[in-house]
């Protein structure tokens, strides 16, 4: 991994054109969204041994457990609600959000009967989200922002006539902490494909995301990923994403911890 002073970070001021060249060209954009779903119901099983006495998000990085770092990226956005779910240690994260002012009214979409992955999930929240398209976001992984905010970079291109989903990604160079060979092919309007088995691809999804409701019609609150409605709006064509401005650190692992740690203490 290089070192923290050759990361590649956009200049100030810089034309976002120039940091986002796989952005669909006269997107209209719309206002970021109020509310923001939280995907904090996960099991925290690559996170062991940490997570045998606290759940996932409440894990501390550099200082900060990573459910307070986003909402701190939702904040920074313009985003006022969040939509937390919950499941494995619920009461951990429920106290966690009472105890504290985040600066954005939280509400708890409570799993603790069934864990409903990551699509089911969402999907299950949706009564608590009134936004449409709205943003939803893991909390597993740290952004650092770029001359633009991640949650304002992809209201800023969402166009609704074209997408379904829309994806912040990072180059797989600027994946840090990462350990996987990449997750989709980027066309020049940011039409987003599969990697393919036993290859590489050049962008890794970030875990931060734009959503359109739309995207879930016809299913049932189960358990499903969101990669079964990625698959759908990509055959559709629509499926796209947007290039993240900043930095970004995959913190899954207990092991991506400690150098996610230095890396962060030396910036």
């Amino acid at each position: 991994m290089p070192a923290p002073a050759s990361l590649p970070v956009p200049a100030p001021g810089a034309p976002a054109a120039a940091a986002m060249p796989h952005a669909a060209p006269h997107a209209p954009g719309v206002p970021v969204p109020d509310v923001a779903m939280v995907l904090a119901a996960g099991l925290g099983r690559r996170m062991r041994p940490l997570t045998a006495t606290r759940p996932k998000p409440l894990v501390e990085v550099a200082g900060k457990t990573l459910l307070d770092r986003a909402l701190e990226t939702l904040r920074a956005g313009g985003v006022r609600r969040a939509v937390v779910n919950v499941h494995y240690m619920a009461d951990r994260i429920e106290g966690h959000l009472a105890a504290r002012d985040t600066g954005l009214a939280v509400a708890i979409s409570d799993e603790r009967a069934r864990l409903l992955e990551t699509g089911g999930g969402i999907l299950n929240a949706l009564p608590h989200i009134g936004a449409d398209p709205f943003l939803a976001i893991n909390a597993d992984n740290i952004f650092v922002d770029g001359p633009i905010p991640a949650a304002r970079l992809l209201a800023d291109r969402w166009d609704d006539a074209a997408m379904d989903a829309l994806l912040l990604m990072v180059p797989l160079a600027r994946a840090f902490c990462h350990p996987g060979p990449g997750d989709f092919h980027m066309d020049p309007l940011g039409r987003l494909a599969r990697r393919q088995p036993g290859r590489l691809a050049p962008f890794v999804f970030t875990g931060f995301q734009m959503l359109a409701k739309r995207l879930f019609e016809g299913e049932t609150v189960r358990p499903f990923s969101m990669n079964l409605v990625w698959d759908r709006a990509a055959a559709a064509g629509r499926l796209y994403g947007v290039v993240h401005q900043g930095l970004w650190f995959d913190v899954g692992t207990a092991a991506a911890i400690p150098r996610a740690e230095a890396l962060i203490d030396r910036l």
